[in-house]
């Protein structure tokens, strides 16, 4: 256990490790958000362009 706020941060020695490995993590899952978001955009942005691409098609034959 840690007596003080200051142990907590250092813990035990390994602190670097600890909070670089939280930091990273932390890192990874903001660059996971981003990358999501823009897939579906694009994903999104793409499907719009085949249903448009459709209905002209369509009008187009009638």
């Amino acid at each position: 256990m840690w007596n003080s706020v200051s142990e907590f941060l250092a813990m035990g020695g390994y602190a670097l490790y600890v909070w670089s490995s939280f930091g990273l993590c932390a890192i990874a899952f903001c660059i996971e958000v981003l990358i999501v978001r823009s897939q579906r955009k694009t994903t999104l942005r793409r499907l719009r362009q085949a249903l448009l691409a459709d209905q002209y098609h369509q009008e187009s034959r009638q």
